[in-house]
């Protein structure tokens, strides 16, 4: 997230410094996969090819099995195939991308060091800051040379993980379950794995005993490394390389040959920060939220948090983002955790939902009757997981006093699907334009008007007076039918993360009133009855 927080950011022309206190090296890939939405964001900064060449080989299948062992029963199967093969759905330009953590933090620390503005620090810690009215001043130390400086900035964003000092230091709080299993991975080295048993490659594969779902194995790089993730309870345990060993053996059926590389302890948790941030200094990623991986909401949510957040401080930077822009990062942002970490507690039942079924492994009529049984219908549970494009697509900004809404009803919120609209707040729809662009290839700097259709408004008095406020705004005439039944609207104003602003078939009869909302200089909330943006955000 910090690495996409400093690229985007430098990819505005900005300067940064980024520092973190290890050497960058990812012992444990936390995250696996980069959603739709992640890879649009992917796209618009230009590196979709340098996640698409990781090392992940690209004909690996992605099934998901469900089995009492790897040479006991497969009680169920979600295909997928291989990231070569996948194909985008019709809602966007990109698909999701398997590229564990250490084969995408070089993609994004490559594209974040390309920018002439950003020093990229490692070994280097933050010992604490203090804020000004116009600045943050922070102290850090060379964690090779015990150097220390002070660092003076703009504006801070503590991306610094669940356990974050930046957080702790401003006061703020995490709420929710802080524990709801105590859960043991293991990343262990077998080269010929997958021809110790007969289900073939996979992806994931959920081990379901007497006791219930118990572990996991995943295929972290397609060859030869695995993560086996020993699930646990509320109540922690510790457990012995010899513990671990006997859990690994129990999942393959019998007795192997592998490799332990490494042993990491943690902590299911399901919160999210009170507040995203205090005068100048933000929170992004894990510092605001910590969620079940269950569903890959993580790091998709935390890149969504930079991506909002970095525009915003562009915008004040360069002198035409309003005083109240940098208060909506929460409010748009805040929900979204909100629902992805309550969305990936509930995958985590399902993966829990088979519970105790003492004959599930057995070779008898019980048995097979009890497999019969479970085998459907944690299938049909799991799908909630599997089927996220709801998640990755459909959140919205409705209640953001950024947008200016238009009293139209929201579209249906589905997890697994997801209903493209251009009303305020969402994100604006991807369509195949006739030169071979998407739609969202025209997004991201910043502002972008859509003038649609061929009887499409005149919106000069718009872009002359955005020129004026120094608002950047790029206007597009499009009479393609399929990109005008899309947006719905003869204009459709878009912000620079992708996010509708406003729509209508006409330019409003004040039009700086309307930028001034978009800009963060007048929230909308005063239009309905002059509501306060704190009222609001109460």
């Amino acid at each position: 997230v910090g690495l996409a927080m400093a690229g985007d950011l430098g990819w505005r022309g900005n300067t940064g410094l980024l520092i973190e206190h290890s050497d960058g090296s990812i012992v444990q890939p936390r995250l696996a996969l980069g959603g739709v939405r992640t890879m649009e964001h992917c796209r618009r900064w230009g590196i979709v090819a340098d996640v698409e060449a990781a090392p992940y080989p690209r004909d690996y299948p992605q099934d998901n099995i469900y089995l009492t062992s790897m040479i006991g029963y497969e009680l169920g199967r979600e295909k997928f195939p291989g990231m070569g093969e996948e194909k985008p759905s019709a809602f966007s330009p990109q698909k999701r991308e398997r590229c564990p953590q250490n084969m995408f933090d070089p993609v994004l620390r490559k594209f974040a060091q390309s920018q002439p503005g950003v020093t990229l620090r490692y070994r280097t810690r933050l010992l604490g800051f203090t804020q000004a009215d116009d600045n943050v001043t922070a102290e850090i130390e060379d964690m090779t040379s015990g150097q220390r400086e002070h660092v003076r900035a703009r504006y801070m964003v503590g991306c610094d993980g669940v356990a974050s000092g930046v957080r702790d230091a401003l006061g703020l709080k995490m709420i929710g379950t802080p524990v709801l299993t105590y859960t043991t991975n293991v990343i262990f080295r077998c080269a010929n794995f997958v021809e110790l048993h007969d289900k073939g490659r996979g992806y994931r594969h959920i081990f379901i005993g007497p006791e219930g779902t118990w572990a996991t194995i995943v295929a972290i790089n397609g060859r030869d490394e695995w993560r086996f993730s020993l699930i646990g309870n509320a109540t922690r345990t510790n457990y012995t390389q010899a513990d671990i060993r006997a859990a690994i053996v129990r999942a393959m059926g019998r007795e192997f040959d592998f490799e332990i590389l490494s042993i990491v302890p943690w902590a299911r948790k399901e919160l999210v920060a009170n507040h995203y941030g205090r005068g100048r200094v933000f929170l992004a990623g894990d510092a605001a939220h910590a969620m079940s991986p269950t569903g890959g909401f993580g790091m998709n949510t935390g890149l969504g948090d930079a991506v909002d957040l970095a525009w915003k401080i562009d915008a004040i930077l360069k002198g035409w983002g309003g005083a109240d822009l940098l208060d909506s990062y929460e409010i748009e942002r805040q929900p979204t955790a909100q629902r992805n970490v309550a969305e990936a507690s509930k995958n985590l039942k399902f993966m829990m939902s088979p519970g105790h079924n003492p004959a599930i492994a057995d070779d008898t009529a019980e048995g097979e009757a009890v497999r019969a049984e479970i085998g459907p219908k944690f299938t049909a549970a799991m799908q909630n997981e599997w089927f996220t494009l709801g998640i990755h697509l459909g959140y919205r900004y409705d209640p953001s006093p950024i947008c200016w809404p238009d009293e139209t009803p929201a579209p249906p919120y589905d997890t697994t699907k997801y209903v493209p609209t251009s009303r305020a707040g969402s994100r604006a729809p991807h369509v195949w334009l006739q030169d071979g662009r998407s739609t969202l290839d025209l997004f991201g700097r910043g502002f972008v008007l859509m003038r649609l259709g061929a009887d499409a408004p005149d919106a000069a008095e718009l872009t002359s007076v955005a020129a004026t406020l120094g608002l950047p705004i790029e206007s597009f005439q499009i009479s393609e039918p399929a990109v005008v039944a899309a947006f719905e609207r003869k204009l459709v104003l878009v912000r620079p993360d992708g996010h509708v602003a406003w729509r209508g078939d006409a330019l409003p009869d004040d039009v700086e009133t309307l930028l001034d909302c978009v800009r963060g200089a007048r929230p909308y909330a005063w239009r309905a009855a002059d509501i306060s943006l704190a009222a609001r955000v109460a």
